[in-house]
């Protein structure tokens, strides 16, 4: 019976070897599979982080495009490089060098300013030394 007992105990042996070997596959496959998903997860994270940021700018483009083909976005590119006015405008080219500041004595009785009368001379005088 000894014998018996020895074979038998070798076979369980064996068989727990066995066992211990699977469970160690077992966690093994466990431990790489919850790896994959979280690069999965990362993965989609990063990916959802890109989409939100194209829709953002998806959307401004759409709205630039909008206004870029606006009849006053139009408008305003025409009179701006063209010169176009629409029917019942009028246009008002103010140049700094021509006119002064409405003050005091250099403004008529509607308030506009008027032209300045000095030299070109005492303008350069003025820049510099005033």
């Amino acid at each position: 019976m000894s014998s018996h007992f020895s074979n038998t105990s070798s076979v369980t042996k064996i068989i727990i070897i066995i066992e211990f070997l699977l469970v160690a596959y077992l966690l093994y496959s466990l431990t790489k599979n919850i790896y994959t998903t979280y690069q999965i997860d990362k993965y989609i994270e990063t990916f959802e982080t890109e989409n939100m940021a194209l829709e953002v700018e998806n959307l401004q483009k759409t709205e630039d495009f909008l206004y870029f083909t606006s009849q006053e976005y139009i408008d305003k590119i025409a009179k701006q490089n063209l010169g176009l006015i629409n029917p019942g405008e009028e246009v008002l080219i103010i140049s700094p060098d021509v006119f002064v500041e409405a003050v005091g004595s250099d403004e008529d009785e509607l308030g506009y300013a008027v032209y300045s009368e000095k030299s070109n001379l005492k303008k350069w005088w003025n820049f510099f030394f005033e």
